[in-house]
């Protein structure tokens, strides 16, 4: 028989880790999406190369290095002298930091996209009526922006919501702790449990094409031709 009890567990952790993710997401993608957008500097393919690489970068590598980094050797085990652990590896913490860095694409992009599609004329015209950098960010970019804020938004936590290689690199399969939706899957099937399995599959399939019309809807939407 489902226990619902035990399925919610998992999942109520997956939707706190992908908002958490999500939130920081937004506020440090801003000026990396911003800078990527409007720099000219040389270096700028190059970063955003380096923002990209885990769209690529298979998740267990990015996980194995991530562990390394989290560990009792690691800075991660440095900052978690401070009180008193050995490593942020393991941990809902460690959870947070590792999907920061596997979802970071998946908001800069968008943020990047949103915000180069802005052009300069209207940041030009509110320079010209007196507006200072902040602004013409707050008040002009920002807004013209937020179609890439919420593709960025839905994409962070679908993306996040669906995580498995790098969380369980770092994370392990710890009840409360760690054990994300993807994992509980995964941890049903290898136990061979098909009532909790299909619940929670079927939950993810839906949940996917919940995400794949509102994305769509989004883009239809801002490339609608203006009247």
């Amino acid at each position: 028989m489902v226990s619902f009890a035990d399925i919610w567990t998992p999942v109520s952790l997956t939707l706190t880790l992908a908002a958490i993710n999500t939130l920081i997401l937004l506020v440090f993608g801003t000026p990396i999406g911003w800078w990527l957008a409007r720099s000219g500097s040389r270096y700028r393919e190059l970063v955003g190369a380096v923002v990209s690489m885990p769209l690529v970068l298979p998740p267990t590598v990015l996980g194995f290095y991530l562990l390394i980094a989290l560990g009792p050797n690691g800075p991660g085990g440095w900052v978690a002298s401070f009180w008193g652990g050995r490593t942020l590896a393991f941990s809902f913490t460690g959870l947070v930091i590792g999907s920061f860095f596997y979802s970071l694409p998946f908001m800069v992009q968008p943020l990047r996209n949103g915000f180069a599609a802005i052009g300069n004329d209207p940041l030009e015209v509110a320079s010209s009526l007196g507006a200072s950098d902040w602004q013409r960010f707050w008040r002009v970019a920002l807004p013209l922006a937020r179609p890439g804020y919420i593709t960025g938004a839905v994409m962070t936590f679908a993306h996040t919501v669906g995580e498995f290689g790098v969380v369980l690199m770092i994370g392990g399969n710890i009840p409360g702790q760690t054990k994300v939706i993807a994992i509980a899957l995964y941890d049903y099937v290898e136990r061979l449990q098909w009532g909790e399995a299909h619940v929670i599959a079927l939950g993810m399939v839906i949940f996917a094409f919940v995400v794949i019309a509102v994305t769509l809807g989004i883009d239809r939407r801002v490339n609608l031709p203006m009247p």
